[in-house]
């Protein structure tokens, strides 16, 4: 028999599918292990079967996923461009570091305020037409920043940013929740996440070249670095409507086989499911391993918010004679090295089973880097550990969702994965600003870093312990919410 809708699905879109939850960025991107369904599909399955899961899978990757990380790619150049905007901008606008801190920070504001909202109305309209709505707004208001004349404008703007794109990443993950067997879904996810990655290394240069085009038309370079970058999420919104279709169903490059595969294969991973009907957000907040990850998270945000949102400006007060041009490729580097590292730090986690030192190690060693960059003469040398920095910050993450999922199960670990997610968005609120204020107080970013530095060491530190494995026969903090607890 079909299992019922849920309330609050929509009713042309993924009616099977559970509603998204909002925070749920990194869970499925890192991990990796096959539902037990997929273990046996091979020897239920006869020669027919395999070839239509091969080929189905090979038509949803090679249709669906280059398009979404595309999508990703231009939410993450939207939202970080304004780091080398920043370059220009903050002289034109009479910006003190504090004040650019504001102005990053009050995207975040609107994007804590606003995610939830944000995919309740998405359930009630579907994802892909929320998705566009999304990315044609977050276009315009980006492209809106190159009018701003004013601090307080530039504050209304980003603002307005975190309102409009609020939302978009649990939108992608509920439409991909429609399209992939659980057995492939961590993949998808995991190629999704590459679009946030490729923003830093590919989008720097890009922004970094557009800023030169300085004079043009007599418009500063900053401004024609909104308004071209904005451009692309408009169009990009509006094709979601007829490059991601609504159902299997619509999927005209899908045979009739295939599409009946892959409606049976996603009914029955989600048979019987029930979210958010037996357990509330309380039981989930109140646990002492929740709170603790959350805390891992908050900590280890120093790095991906703080260094990422600062790093042009840091590398340009390092290398002052330097142009932008060459500042912007040289802010890209650190990303690369977060790229190999994390393929590399998660692949030898799965490899040796081991968990708790592959999570705090890397974050302990992201605080020493840095700590010892901030005070190192050598502009050479304090680039590289600033690379390091980077690469080891990025390192922990698929292992920090891995070792979430396996110590949380059920809705409690949905609601759960939100609150970690959203405890660590606090950090770019508060953080860019206290940076900004250290700078103009002290002339220098080594103070404001050396912060950023102890903060990774306690996260690392922290991260080892509440990731290692419970005692036989001990029942672990997360055991109340593997029980329903409420």
């Amino acid at each position: 028999m079909r299992p019922s809708r849920k309330a609050g699905t929509p009713a042309t879109e993924c009616a099977d599918n559970a509603p998204p939850v909002t925070g749920a960025r990194y869970v499925s991107t890192y991990n990796n292990h096959k539902p037990a369904g997929f273990a046996t599909a091979g020897k239920e399955g006869s020669a027919m079967h395999t070839d239509l899961y091969s080929t189905t899978l090979r038509q949803l990757n090679a249709k669906i996923i280059p398009f979404i990380i595309l999508c990703y790619f231009v939410a993450n150049l939207d939202k970080t461009n304004i780091s080398i905007a920043a370059l220009q901008m903050n002289a034109d606008l009479g910006l003190s570091a504090s004040m650019y801190g504001l102005g990053v920070g009050m995207f975040y504001i609107s994007y804590i305020i606003f995610e939830i909202p944000s995919n309740v109305i998405m359930t009630k309209v579907g994802a892909r037409i929320w998705i566009a709505r999304i990315m044609i707004t977050w276009g315009i208001v980006s492209a809106g920043m190159s009018l701003v004349q004013t601090p307080t404008q530039l504050y209304v703007m980003r603002f307005l940013l975190g309102m409009a794109e609020a939302g978009f990443t649990p939108g992608i993950i509920y439409y991909i929740s429609c399209w992939f067997p659980k057995s492939n879904r961590a993949r998808a996810m995991s190629f999704f996440y590459m679009g946030s990655v490729m923003a830093s290394i590919i989008g720097l240069p890009i922004s970094g070249s557009i800023l030169n085009m300085h004079g043009i038309a007599d418009i500063a370079g900053w401004r024609w670095l909104f308004a071209i970058e904005g451009i692309p999420a408009i169009v990009l919104g509006i094709m979601v409507l007829w490059r991601l279709p609504q159902t299997p169903d619509h999927a005209p490059w899908l045979s009739t086989e295939q599409k009946g595969w892959l409606k049976a294969q996603l009914a029955r991973d989600n048979a019987g499911v029930e979210v958010g009907n037996n357990h509330s957000w309380l039981s989930a907040l109140k646990n002492k391993t929740v709170l603790l990850l959350s805390l891992v998270w908050f900590l280890q945000a120093f790095g991906s918010i703080g260094i990422t949102l600062f790093l042009p400006l840091i590398i340009k007060s390092m290398a002052s004679d330097q142009s932008n041009i060459v500042v912007s490729l040289l802010s890209a580097v650190p990303f690369i090295a977060a790229c190999v590292f994390m393929y590399l730090n998660g692949r030898h986690s799965d490899t040796t089973k081991e968990r708790s030192w592959h999570l705090g190690l890397p974050l302990i060693l992201s605080g020493v880097s840095l700590a010892i960059a901030i005070w190192s003469s050598n502009l050479l040398v304090a680039y590289g550990l600033l690379v390091l920095t980077v690469g080891f910050n990025f390192a922990l993450t698929p292992i920090f969702w891995a070792v979430t999922t396996e110590k949380l199960a059920g809705v409690a670990a949905a609601a759960s994965i939100a609150f970690i997610n959203t405890v660590a968005n606090f950090v770019g609120l508060g953080l860019p600003p206290v940076l900004g204020k250290i700078k103009d107080a002290t002339d220098s970013y080594h103070y404001g870093l050396l912060i950023v530095a102890v903060a990774l060491i306690l996260g690392g530190i922290i991260g080892v312990l509440v990731s290692r494995p419970a005692r036989p026969g001990v029942a672990g903090p997360s055991a109340s919410l593997k029980q329903g607890s409420r």
